[in-house]
């Protein structure tokens, strides 16, 4: 396997994932209006983010399909298809209507998420964790330009007027297909064989088992705020615009934070990264939630999103002859445990209230600092054996 840095590549994967994300970012400061519009409750929000995950369940499936096939061919096109399908669900006139929209922009994103990390990880040599950090950064800055752009066409055309937004996706596909159509993915540490997936799932049993506990508990902050942020603030009587520049200030920050773990997870390791990640995240959503200050905003959504390209690069450092199957078992996992975790909040959302519900939210984050322990000897193991 090729041990270089290839700027080059993980730099235009990077913005695949931007230009993918950036549509998938909609959802969120739309909601408000659409809530407005069709009458939805916190609990039919909830479904709604359910719907675009449930195809991540299949995500294994995919994953091993992927395994034979020439996965850029995923990563090209996908972000057309969730520019199409996140941009007309302004225009959506029924609940039913909206869901299949976001259904057919989850089956895209999962397509996506499968072979891009394995992509990256092709690109990045023997810099893993620092290749992730690139790829995240596309990811989080999509998340942080998303809702500014969803805001202003909002302004510019009204909520079914955001339907003009999707030649962007369709210019950034016909982009990354002249970038990328020589991209080699079929390179195989060795032959797949059959019984391969299954020995894989016995093998690593224990070590997905405990990154299903760590997004358990870390979903609940992550979900009240990524979903539930602009609802929240503007049930507490601030505009539209405010609830986007919030969500773009927690989302910008994330930016800054996944940049920098991934490249600090190679030098420190990874799961003294995911300990720091977990105890700073936990102890600032509980500063925001009694000051409610933007800048205490910005400093949790620097750790909150610092975890990702650190678990993706735990997932990747498994040296499977599978890794883009492995990594569609990581995404299985992490949008399946999300998908429950966000009814959760829905449901106590509409029950007991947002402030409350986000209080509840910070006290299961501790579990993350509990879990992130769990880590070190997977750590330990892989310097050992270069295995799990």
């Amino acid at each position: 396997m090729n041990k270089n840095f290839i700027k080059t590549k993980v730099l235009i994967i990077s913005f695949a994932h931007f230009a993918h994300d950036v549509f998938s970012a909609f959802l969120a400061p739309l909601l408000p209006l659409i809530i407005e519009k069709l009458g939805l409750s916190l609990s039919m929000v909830a479904l709604l983010d359910v719907i675009r995950r449930i195809p991540a369940l299949f995500n294994p499936l995919l994953g091993f399909v992927a395994e034979k096939r020439d996965v850029k061919y995923f990563v090209i096109l996908t972000p057309a298809i969730t520019a199409i399908s996140m941009s007309l669900i302004g225009l959506a006139p029924s609940y039913t209507i909206l869901i299949i929209l976001l259904f057919v922009s989850g089956v895209s994103s999962a397509l996506f998420h499968i072979p891009s990390p394995t992509m990256i990880k092709m690109a990045s040599g023997d810099k893993t964790g620092t290749g992730m950090s690139y790829y995240m950064v596309g990811g989080e800055l999509a998340r942080t330009i998303g809702p500014l752009l969803a805001t202003a066409g909002v302004s510019w055309w009204g909520l079914e007027g955001v339907y003009r937004l999707m030649p962007i996706g369709i210019i950034a596909s016909a982009i990354l297909y002249y970038k990328l159509k020589d991209f080699e993915t079929h390179v195989r540490a060795k032959k797949i064989e059959k019984g391969d997936t299954k020995a894989l799932l016995i093998k690593y049993k224990g070590f997905f088992i405990t990154i299903g506990l760590f997004i358990i508990f870390q979903s609940a902050m992550k979900s009240s705020l990524t979903l539930y942020l602009p609802i929240y603030l503007v049930q507490n009587g601030e505009s539209l615009w405010y609830a986007g520049i919030a969500l773009s200030i927690l989302q910008f920050a994330g930016v800054i934070g996944v940049f920098f773990s991934g490249n600090i997870s190679d030098k420190i390791g990874r799961y003294q990264t995911l300990l720091l990640t977990a105890i700073s995240s936990t102890i600032f959503m509980g500063l925001f939630i009694y000051y409610q200050n933007m800048f205490v905003l910005a400093i949790l959504g620097f750790f909150l999103f610092s975890a990702t390209p650190v678990l993706i690069a735990f997932v990747q450092d498994t040296n499977s002859n599978m890794p883009t199957f492995m990594n569609s078992i990581y995404m299985a996992i992490n949008f399946g445990v999300s998908s429950i975790i966000v009814l959760g909040i829905g449901y106590l959302g509409d029950n007991i209230g947002l402030n409350e519900t986000f209080v509840i939210c910070n006290i299961m984050a501790v579990g993350t600092i509990m879990v992130a322990l769990l880590f070190k000897k997977y750590q330990n193991n892989l310097k050992e054996n270069n295995d799990i």
